[in-house]
């Protein structure tokens, strides 16, 4: 069907309209209704059941229409029910030219009558400009509306993909650089001891296993986030999903650390219970891309500390290397390491997303050093 059960609707309700005026016109004028009147009265409405598709063309027949009617029968000069819709309907296509045309069109076949012998006064003319006028500028100020709706509501759907498409680019970024980084570094020592110590050989492969099933799972968890069909929830394999790493698998993390070649100490004070899971997760994810650094540039033997100090109100977390120049010995304008910077940005991003601060830079003595503060409860609306 060309046309909806609203548009049927519509069409059936405005010739009602205009029948009842008319009838109700003609009681008042003590003449009969004609049947070439309610013929014409009825017919007019047909067009309105395609009035969405063809806005324009329903329009002028509309006009042609009212033009007849008000030519052969004595009814009231005033805006039916009908065309009303009509030139409604031709506003909503924002096309501000024809639209114009079309209520001048309309103004004047309201004014006309049979035989063209009546003038029409200074107020019949005006009340019926002024009602096409204001017919013509709803519909067009609601097409404008709706335009800026669907543009606002565009932009809103693209800034949350990006938002996505950051938030799915971090977890790729820390997945990648720290499980290959260490696997290749666990690779290399066990290829360097295969020959004289196959207990270490055995131990370095294990947690390369370990590393590489980690990693497989974490990939798998984004990759059902990036689904979008009805099963972007279940997992092929019908186990569940494991939860996101947080502060309590910081001991599995710093051992695998040190299983690869580098000398790690951590040192916890209290007991991070009541941070966030998704805080929890930003947390354990800035220590992991602070020690993929620190391997990266600083070098896989020199050590690194990591303490983690649980405070009334936050959380606060600190990577220090030794390696590398001091403050003093560095270039101007050299507080971050060389490299893409994204897993700074990424870790500044991750960090101010649960109202936290972020703080890297070189030590005056040597080394670099990773500093992030964390609140225990979430910000609110007023404090964000």
């Amino acid at each position: 069907m060309p046309w909806s059960r609203n548009d049927a609707l519509l069409a059936v309700g405005a010739a009602v309209v205009d029948l009842i005026g008319c009838i109700a016109f003609s009681q008042v004028a003590s003449a009969p209704v004609s049947t070439v009147g309610v013929l014409l009265v009825t017919v007019s409405a047909l067009p309105l059941l395609v009035r969405q598709r063809f806005p324009l063309t329903v329009m002028g027949v509309s006009l042609v229409l009212g033009a007849m009617l008000n030519l052969t029968t004595a009814v009231s000069h005033h805006f039916g029910a009908t065309l009303a819709v009509a030139l409604y309907s031709a506003a909503r296509t924002g096309r501000p030219w024809p639209t114009a045309a079309l209520t001048i069109g309309a103004t004047g076949v309201t004014l006309l009558s049979p035989g063209l012998a009546a003038p029409r006064g200074f107020l019949d003319v005006t009340s019926a400009g002024l009602a096409a006028c204001l017919i013509a500028a709803t519909g067009l100020a609601l097409d404008r509306w709706q335009q800026e709706t669907e543009a606002n509501r565009r932009l809103v759907a693209d800034r949350a993909v990006a938002d996505e498409r950051r938030r799915i680019a971090r977890e790729l970024h820390d997945i990648v650089a720290h499980r290959i980084t260490t696997m290749q570094l666990m690779a290399g020592g066990a290829r360097t001891n295969l020959d004289h110590d196959p207990g270490a050989v055995r131990d370095a492969l294990v947690t390369l296993e370990d590393s590489g099933r980690l990693a497989l799972r974490e990939m798998r968890q984004l990759l059902n986030v990036l689904r979008t069909d009805e099963h972007a929830a279940v997992d092929p394999y019908g186990a569940p999903e494991a939860p996101q790493p947080g502060p309590a698998d910081l001991d599995r993390l710093i051992k695998e650390t040190r299983q690869a070649g580098q000398p790690v100490e951590l040192t916890v004070e209290g007991e991070p219970g009541r941070l966030p899971p998704v805080a929890g997760l930003t947390l354990y994810r800035v220590v992991q891309e602070a020690l993929t650094n620190a391997r990266k540039h600083a070098g896989p033997d020199i050590p690194v500390k990591v303490r983690l100090a649980c405070l009334p109100e936050s959380v606060l977390v600190s990577i220090t290397d030794q390696g590398g120049m001091s403050a003093a010995e560095a270039p101007p304008a050299s507080g971050i390491r060389p490299g893409t910077g994204y897993g700074l940005i990424g870790m500044r991003e991750r960090v101010a997303l649960h109202g936290g601060t972020l703080e890297t830079g070189r030590l005056p003595e040597a080394g670099f050093r990773v500093m992030a503060s964390l609140p225990l409860e979430a910000p609110t609306d007023e404090e964000s």
